[in-house]
């Protein structure tokens, strides 16, 4: 499977959701779990550089906006010091 260039972000997640699901339950062939585990890895990649992507230019708009002030949350969504 070559990721789609038109395929939007929401789509290959989407994909990547029914992949795990199918590979959860655990009835398919051992070569057509690999196919899917593949496939699987190629959209978490292709949804990690979309994810990449969108942060970089929410960078740029809140450095063009003035505000070049970064906020890291820790594992359990509070606020820490930066």
């Amino acid at each position: 499977m070559s990721i789609e260039v038109e395929l939007s972000f929401e789509e290959a997640l989407e994909q990547l959701e029914s992949i795990v699901k199918e590979l959860e339950r655990g009835e398919l062939p051992l070569a057509e779990s690999l196919d899917k585990f593949e496939n699987g890895i190629k959209l978490t990649k292709f949804c990690s550089q979309k994810l990449e992507k969108a942060e970089g230019k929410v960078e740029v708009i809140k450095e063009e906006a003035g505000e070049i002030k970064t906020e890291i949350y820790d594992n359990y969504g509070e606020k820490g010091a930066n």
